[in-house]
């Protein structure tokens, strides 16, 4: 049972060892890297459920095997949720040794001098014609600000160690430990942030961030109920967009109001220009414009003279031309019986074209601008299957319905502005204009804050870590055996280098620190320095 024991003890031990070394850390950190390809380049449930599906039916084979590996949802994955893990694991067990050898490398004091200073990777040594106190009054001055010890030697010499640079580790464990704040702040903003999509007339419509309900989609963190959103409003009076003459896209420019906090109780709306890349910073989201559209607005004429207005975005197909397809669908009023409503609900579906070019009888679009804004028109009567239980697109129909002849297409036509078409039991439909729509982004992350902060202390970190030296200088000064020619005391000074990481530059410090050095002099001013007596010898 002992020796159970103690190979169990042995074992974990040793695996902690290994978990915790920093070329494990690097190996998870590159399979992080690694695991996160296929969010990248395969479409994410999370992001975009539509092209998840395209997936499946363009690869019908390889989609099902990826499904099970949980390549479709990646970050939320049980494998890459464990490397995330172990690379925190990793990196605390890393960080946390080196603290402390840090603190204690930083409490002691240099090593001492080396006897044989003439083995160091730089040496220079020099007899001058000064006393041992002058040349290490003057040497403590020119070693100022680096940490250093004197001492007295065996043989009656004095030294000086010295040794800088010490940022250098402390730049390294900054950059460490900002990484392991960044991860979790990535991790704090999947667990409290929330993130949703929405469509919003640009006709003085409104979104308030009240529940999920009105969102278009909506994607949660993990300990997001949606009940607790942060409440703000947003109107959108406008949408103005400048193109340039091939149709690319100059600017985009959003007149929008928003009121949050206190003006949600004065209903006090207060302007803002929205613009890309220049979000809405309101209660704590932030809100972007990711994109834009047309909605056609029909007016529909019922046989017995009432009117419906439909007017719904529709989906744009080019981004270049604006060419947009989508459906408008409406239930016959007065009808209070189930089965004839659904005999007889109307779907306007089609194409719509900004500026409308013909290419025999097929519309397109040839600028992205309503400078002739037409719309090659289907209209479908029969049952939307709306009541069928299964969600189906806003810019579209349910296939299944025509595929079964319960929704059967009436009439077929283009119309451009003012103009109607009547079908065979007297309704009338008319195309009666068009209204922008943006589409908005909100996003909440309140961790943003602290990765922010994060990366840039990671940058200040490794920037620290690559441009800091770590150096050492020990200086020798003992009595000469021989005086000069008026029997003054002369001084043998010996002054050694020694970088402790392979850094260029650090010979040409050495050498203009060791031309300090090696003069006589308490004052290292140019006027003041002496010459070095004739003995010198350098090895750098």
């Amino acid at each position: 049972m002992r020796g159970y024991l103690t190979t169990t003890l042995a074992f974990l031990r040793n695996t902690w060892r290994g978990l915790t070394s920093m070329r494990t850390a690097l190996v998870l950190l590159f399979l992080l890297a690694l695991a996160a390809l296929p969010g990248a380049l395969i479409p994410q449930r999370s992001l975009n459920q539509s092209e998840v599906d395209r997936y499946f039916r363009e690869y019908p084979t390889l989609a099902p095997i990826l499904d099970k590996l949980g390549a479709f949802e990646v970050f939320s994955s049980v494998w890459f949720a464990s490397i995330y893990v172990l690379l925190f694991i990793s990196l605390i067990g890393c960080l946390l040794p080196r603290c402390y050898e840090y603190y204690k490398q930083w409490r002691s004091k240099p090593v001492r001098t080396p006897r044989n200073l003439s083995r160091m990777p730089h040496h220079e040594t020099a007899t001058l014609d000064a006393s041992v106190d002058e040349v290490m009054t003057a040497a403590r001055k020119r070693l100022r600000g680096w940490r250093m010890v004197e001492r007295d030697e065996a043989d009656g010499s004095r030294s000086i160690s010295a040794e800088r640079g010490f940022l250098r580790e402390i730049g390294n464990l900054v950059f460490h430990f900002a990484l392991v704040g960044l991860l979790i702040g990535v991790a704090g903003g999947k667990l409290y942030g929330y993130e949703g999509q929405v469509i919003v007339l640009a006709d003085g419509s409104e979104f308030c961030n009240s529940g999920t309900y009105n969102y278009d989609s909506f994607r949660a963190g993990l300990t997001v109920d949606g009940t607790q959103l942060s409440p703000f409003c947003v109107r959108v009076n406008d949408f103005d967009v400048k193109y340039l003459p091939t149709g690319q896209v100059e600017s985009f420019r959003v007149d929008t109001q928003y009121q949050s906090g206190d003006d949600l109780a004065t209903n006090t709306w207060r302007p803002y220009l929205l613009q890309v890349n220049h979000p809405l910073r309101t209660a704590g989201d932030r809100i972007y414009l990711s994109g834009n559209g047309y909605a056609p607005k029909f007016t529909v004429t019922f046989p017995d003279g009432q009117q419906r207005t439909g007017l719904v975005q529709w989906q744009p197909v080019s981004t270049q031309t604006m060419l947009s397809q989508g459906a408008t669908k409406f239930d016959p009023p007065g009808v209070q019986d189930e089965a004839q409503r659904r005999q007889n609900q109307l779907a306007i579906t089609g194409l719509f074209a900004p500026t409308a070019t013909f290419d025999g009888a097929v519309l397109s679009s040839g600028f992205p601008d309503l400078l002739d804004p037409t719309v090659a028109v289907d209209v479908l009567r029969g049952d939307l299957g709306l009541d069928s239980g299964r969600g189906q697109s806003i810019f579209g129909v349910d296939q299944s319905m025509v595929d079964q002849g319960r929704l059967k297409r009436v009439a077929r036509q283009n119309l451009r502005l003012g103009q109607e078409i009547r079908l065979d039991d007297g309704t009338t439909i008319r195309f009666d204009g068009v209204e922008r729509w943006a589409n908005l982004q909100i996003s909440h992350d309140p961790f943003q804050p602290w990765v922010l902060g994060f990366a840039i202390t990671i940058i200040f970190g490794i920037g620290t870590s690559l441009t800091i030296k770590r150096r050492r200088v020990w200086v020798r000064a003992g009595p000469s055996p021989e005086p000069d020619e008026s029997g003054s005391a002369r001084t043998v000074v010996e002054v050694g280098g020694l970088a402790r990481t392979d850094q260029a530059g650090y010979g040409e410090e050495f050498t203009k620190l060791a031309a300090d050095l090696l003069v006589t002099g308490v004052d290292h001013s140019p006027q003041s320095r002496a010459v070095a007596g004739p003995a010198r010898e350098r090895k750098s």
